[in-house]
């Protein structure tokens, strides 16, 4: 099926939500915690967590417009400017899934939905013992995106927690090795098999495509 842009803005709202959530490919499942002033815990599930720079080392992320709607992973970092980014791996996919529900502020998503809260050295925010792979992050940057009212989260790493076995000696990480899983759309989830290992792509030492279709 072809959708132009008009066929795309007359599209059922939920279709449309589903189609174009979608149409970007796999995205990384992730789970930020966050810890409020008054210590109320919320964890949830996001699938927009992208790499914008290694040194210093940044990571962003979409928060969907706040206006109408409370967003408390916002809301928390907005007021101690910490926050953990948490990989899902295939065993608590269900449960990471669910944190996606509207909890009351009060709620606490790691009670509700059996994922257990971890602390790591003097870090301010919670991690997620289950997840293998995780970050400390602090906030640096929100830029207001005016177009949609989201607003992208910049942070800067403060703490890698990373199995060694994942880890090549050029600093590559196998992730098909802790089972971790990606989005596509709102709530398909996909495996992760490792496929190749290409050199650094050089003009002059680019492959003979000829006898490629």
């Amino acid at each position: 099926m072809n959708f132009t842009e008009e066929d795309i803005k007359k599209l059922d709202r939920f279709f449309r939500l589903n189609l174009i959530n979608a149409v970007t490919g796999i995205k990384p499942a992730n789970l930020i915690g966050t810890i409020s002033s008054v210590g109320e815990k919320n964890l949830a599930i996001f699938s927009s967590v992208i790499h914008l720079g290694s040194n210093p080392p940044l990571i962003g992320f979409i928060v969907r417009p706040t206006v109408e709607t409370p967003r408390h992973t916002y809301e928390n970092i907005r007021e101690n400017g910490f926050y953990t980014i948490n990989h899902v791996h295939r065993e608590f996919i269900e449960r990471a899934h669910y944190t996606a529900a509207k909890f009351d502020r009060a709620a606490s998503e790691f009670e509700a939905c059996r994922l257990t809260e971890e602390y790591v050295g003097d870090f301010p925010a919670p991690f997620i013992k289950e997840s293998r792979l995780k970050l400390g992050m602090q906030l640096e940057q929100e830029l207001p995106i005016a177009l949609n009212g989201t607003i992208l989260m910049i942070g800067s790493i403060k703490l890698a927690i990373v199995p060694d076995e994942i880890i090549s000696d050029e600093g590559y990480l196998n992730l098909a090795k802790i089972d971790d899983v990606g989005i596509s759309g709102l709530n398909g989830y996909y495996a992760l098999e490792k496929i190749a290992d290409l050199p650094y792509a050089r003009v002059e030492q680019l492959p003979d495509f000829s006898d490629k279709k």
